[in-house]
């Protein structure tokens, strides 16, 4: 890959296995929003939009300097892994075949920690419009403004701000239950009880119990956060859309989310979240097993 800046856009030549869709339409993350030129997000506090044009395999990345592209969002993109090689591992396994297919160009974003935990907060028992809107709100209210093309966009708040949010303002957000949750957290972390940093520093297994001392972090929206935001490539969430996929296609009857981890850890190893975004993407597209 060549990154080649032109005028505030830098454009990334030679990036395969990247479809916009597929990547900022998956489930994993929360800001990107599609637009005429792109999908347009706030990312560590910067504005900035993305396109990829499929037939020349180039990804623009605009509001970017080759200094962002080398230090944040080569990483950010994870434009190093070979996902060609993931698919191809992946698809011995026949319905793996199908799913990288319909997939194909996925990726999964090395998030920020802190931004991935309150977003998966919000997300559980939620849907995927409904996380964009509260998290729209919070950072409006509680972020920092962010003029770009004319426009104003918001940081994401931070642990401080919303550790001291009233909970009406956390109500009006449209957080309802889960702002007690998110308040609770942001405390945790603003007076550094527990940091998400620290955590992605730990070993998988380490990580998803520390992980889950946050209120409102179970088992899935922990692997969630581990996968999208602190590299654990082997954390398998479990929604019901993946339940429904692994006992359609491998089990044959329902289970116990611990025994579909189990399973997916025999069956995809160390590639298993990267088989779990293919599968729920697939799953939800086709809507198996509904």
């Amino acid at each position: 890959m060549e990154a080649v800046l032109y005028g505030k856009a830098v454009h990334v030549h030679g990036v395969t296995d990247f479809f916009s869709d597929h990547v900022f339409d998956c489930g994993q993350a929360f800001r990107w929003k599609q637009g005429e030129k792109g999908y347009t997000a706030v990312v560590d506090s910067k504005v900035i939009r993305a396109s990829y044009d499929t037939e020349k395999q180039i990804l623009v990345l605009e509001n970017c300097s080759l200094d962002d592209y080398h230090g944040f969002w080569r990483n950010y993109f994870d434009l190093d892994r070979d996902y060609g090689q993931v698919k191809k591992d992946l698809s011995s396994d026949p319905v793996m075949k199908e799913a990288v297919a319909y997939g194909w160009g996925m990726r999964v974003l090395n998030q920020d920690p802190w931004e991935t935990l309150i977003s998966f907060i919000i997300s559980a028992n939620n849907n995927i419009t409904r996380i964009k809107g509260i998290i729209d709100k919070l950072s409006a209210r509680f972020g920092k403004e962010i003029v770009w093309e004319g426009k104003s966009y918001y940081s994401f708040p931070t642990p401080e701000s919303l550790a001291a949010a009233d909970d009406s303002a956390l109500k009006e957000c449209g957080c309802g239950y889960r702002g007690r949750y998110i308040k609770n957290t942001a405390d945790m972390v603003a007076r550094g009880l527990v940091s998400p940093y620290e955590i992605r520093e730990l070993p998988y297994e380490e990580a998803h119990k520390e992980v889950q001392k946050f209120t409102g972090v179970g088992d899935k929206v922990a692997d969630c956060i581990l996968l999208y935001s602190m590299g654990k490539a082997e954390a398998f969430p479990v929604d019901v859309w993946v339940k429904r996929v692994m006992e359609y296609f491998y089990i044959g009857h329902p289970v116990p989310i611990k025994e579909i981890k189990s399973i997916a850890a025999k069956q995809f190893g160390r590639y298993a979240g990267l088989a779990q975004q293919y599968l729920f993407y697939y799953a939800r597209e086709k809507k198996i097993g509904k």
